[in-house]
């Protein structure tokens, strides 16, 4: 898509999500998925929006770049072999997740737990024995743990001890702010999610697949999409080690659980 908006410095979103595409959804040069759109050879010479001759640069870089500091040519360099491309992830970045008050809100339900001291497991949802959503109290602070899968059972997110890793070869990842967002197509969210650090995690709105498993949260409803079963949780709070479990489960009873389910042929 070139040259549009010719007289605005606005870049249209359909090219701004051509070039996180082309750029593995990180700075092109380290990484970082804190990044900014830059025009390589400058705005005020070239006036256009041109998917091709913009990238994606950091804070860091893109300072570099403009003060002289980093050559043009080896920003254009990275942006024809992108980090994340390469190593086919983003470079890990340290979310400051550091509360002693950990909650997860799923839609419009709030999941908290007890301090019960060093190596406490909070574990807002759990399926088939995996923590979807974890904190653990390490160091007088809880630090978070996240596993976010597509309908192929493959692992696209990952926070461990709050180090957020996720692939590069997704349709649309974006991270604005404290909001996470990732398209699995078109308008398609696979995950919303806000960060409210130091404490909470948010998630908006998920499309989540695990074994054969598809579970669906929006507003009040989470919903299992396996056997149609809609769960509502409207401004609800619960306080235990484990909120949801769903599927195998071994260890302290959870708030809501449910063991046996039919499961989706993987393709």
């Amino acid at each position: 898509m070139n040259n549009e908006s010719k007289n605005s410095r606005n870049i249209p979103l359909a090219i701004q999500r051509e070039v996180r595409q082309r750029c593995g959804f990180g700075c092109v040069i380290c990484g970082l998925p804190l990044y900014e759109y830059e025009h390589m050879e400058g705005w005020a010479k070239v006036k256009r929006h041109n998917a091709n001759e913009i990238t994606l640069l950091c804070d860091q870089h893109h300072r570099e770049k403009t003060g002289g500091l980093l050559p043009i040519e080896k920003v254009k360099n990275a942006n024809n072999n992108p980090f994340n491309l390469k190593n086919n992830q983003s470079k890990p970045y340290t979310l400051h997740y550091s509360g002693k008050k950990p909650k997860a809100k799923l839609g419009t339900l709030t999941i908290e737990t007890n301090d019960n001291g060093y190596g406490t497991q909070f574990i807002p949802l759990l399926i088939d024995l995996i923590p979807i959503i974890g904190f653990v109290l390490t160091d007088g602070h809880f630090l978070l743990n996240l596993k976010i899968f597509n309908e192929y059972n493959h692992l696209v997110l990952n926070v461990v001890n709050n180090q957020l890793v996720y692939k590069a070869d997704l349709y649309d990842i974006q991270l604005v702010g404290r909001k996470l967002t990732i398209r699995k197509g078109f308008r398609q969210i696979l995950l919303e999610i806000i960060f409210n650090t130091p404490d909470i995690i948010e998630i908006v709105k998920a499309d989540l697949y695990v074994n054969g498993l598809h579970l669906t949260i929006v507003g009040e409803k989470i919903t299992i999409n396996n056997v149609n079963a809609e769960i509502n949780f409207k401004n609800s709070t619960m306080t235990a080690p484990v909120g949801i479990s769903i599927g195998e489960y071994r260890g302290q009873s959870a708030a809501y659980g449910i063991e046996k389910i039919n499961r989706y042929k993987i393709e």
